[in-house]
């Protein structure tokens, strides 16, 4: 939990927009009032304010009316200009918003000044995606990351408002004129920042233990991305049959859900749902959900969820790979675009993109087999087909191989079971090295393609 603002003087600013969220009642819902510059030229100006007027009814406002500037750089007081600033307290008076956000990052004197002119609260973009998350944290783990977003970002924006020093002593041969305020409050939070790191650290450590199975298996991770509300909770649902919250509502996932995937007879995956990507997406928050966004740095193949019906899906298709690219992904893609049930198959095939790419709804159920299979198609470690001789008395080789691959045809043998395997080619190689290490002769015991066919198939 965040620690009350009695705790140390947080500045106005870092105020949440709304208890409720995006489920309070129009009539309880904040008045809002967007503000900011748009670069004449600029064709992501319009974008980058309609999602700001998405974040905002996400986190429970009501936009009510927007200034902007055409400054090609932010005024040093007030960002938008003098000018500006007296149209935007018109608008404040004029339609009773209480609060007013900036669609970019504003210095601690910035918010200061506007909010000494306006009258009302004044956030910048960060602040909303910051106060969106802590609505949305649902785990321990997911509300201590936004705490240590939230707290890094408050830090260097603690302002003291005690004019005079708090003496500890003040006499002679006592300690000296002692701590302000604000020294206090700073010192409070960085106590609190360190112990956060603490708690993350051994969130930390117990999901690397819960890793080391699935590494020691070689079962493939393949991990859900994309922009927010692009589907890929409910994608993520239908493939699983899991039930996480699919809500029609900006960054619905914070926590990431694994849950294990058949792709077939014997093979699976681990399929990871992982939180939702944004423009200008803040690098606190990126730091900060860096742990949990491992099972994105660590998979084997991303599926790249793309809202197919957005006319600006190629923005956030470019949106998500500057975060992919901040974290040092490198995994191969595959992109899904979905939600094709509200712009039909004819639009798909103008889709412009250089990784493979697959057309589905998840909402509608379509499109889902022709996905599994090119999942299986496009993981780095390949299928393969292999024919093993397996003795009877390596039983447990045996079951290993009929529940990690497809088992194609057997032959049994006095001494032993020959088996035609697909499966991946990590899995063949341990297998062959544990036969051999087994085999008298010290020999692999994988036949491969010259042996005589097998006289029982399995259809």
């Amino acid at each position: 939990m965040v620690p009350s603002r009695a705790a140390f003087r947080a500045p106005p600013p870092y105020d949440k927009i709304s208890a409720k969220g995006a489920d309070a009642d129009v009539q309880q819902r904040e008045l809002v009032v967007l503000a900011g510059l748009k670069a004449s030229g600029d064709p992501e100006a319009d974008s980058l304010f309609r999602e700001l007027a998405r974040l905002a009814e996400a986190a429970g406002g009501t936009v009510v009316g927007e200034v902007t500037s055409s400054r090609s750089r932010p005024h040093p007081a007030t960002f938008i200009g003098p000018g500006k600033v007296e149209e935007l307290l018109a608008l404040v008076l004029r339609t009773g918003a209480k609060l007013v956000i900036f669609n970019d990052e504003l210095s601690p004197a910035q918010v200061r000044n506007l909010t000494n002119i306006l009258k009302c609260r004044v956030i910048d973009r960060t602040q909303l995606i910051l106060d969106i998350f802590a609505q949305r944290a649902r785990s321990r783990e997911g509300k201590l990351q936004v705490e240590l977003a939230q707290l890094e970002y408050l830090l260097p924006r603690l302002s003291s408002t005690v004019e005079e020093l708090s003496r500890l002593g003040g006499g002679i041969g006592t300690r000296g004129p002692g701590e302000t305020q604000l020294e206090k409050d700073r010192r409070r939070v960085r106590r609190r920042l360190a112990h956060i790191r603490r708690e993350l650290a051994a969130f930390e450590a117990t999901r690397q233990v819960q890793r080391a199975p699935r590494k020691r298996n070689q079962t493939p991770v393949v991990a859900l991305v994309g922009y927010t509300n692009a589907g890929k909770s409910t994608l993520f649902n239908r493939l699983t049959g899991a039930q996480v919250s699919a809500q029609d509502r900006l960054f619905e996932t914070l926590d990431p859900t694994l849950r294990r995937l058949q792709l077939g007879p014997g093979e699976e995956v681990i399929l990871a749902d992982t939180v939702g990507f944004l423009r200008r997406l803040p690098h606190r928050l990126v730091a900060a959900f860096r742990a949990t966004l491992e099972e994105v740095v660590e998979a084997d193949l991303l599926l790249h969820v793309v809202d197919a019906s957005d006319p600006e899906y190629g923005q956030q298709m470019a949106a998500v790979e500057q975060v992919l690219d901040e974290l040092g992904v490198t995994a191969p893609q595959l992109v899904v675009f979905n939600k094709m049930d509200q712009v039909g198959t004819q639009r798909f095939r103008s889709f412009a993109v250089t990784a493979p790419s697959v057309a589905i709804s998840a909402r509608e159920g379509w499109g889902l087999d022709r996905l599994v299979q090119m999942i299986r198609e496009h993981l780095p470690d390949p299928l393969v087909v292999r024919e093993f001789v397996v003795p009877y008395s390596e039983a447990r080789v045996l079951g290993w191989l009929q529940g990690s691959g497809r088992v194609l045809a057997h032959v049994y043998e006095p001494d032993a079971v020959r088996l035609r395997v697909e499966l991946r080619a990590s899995l063949a190689e341990r297998v062959q090295a544990a036969l051999a290490a087994r085999s008298p002769e010290g020999v692999p015991a994988s036949a491969g393609s010259r042996q005589s066919r097998p006289e029982t198939e399995e259809r």
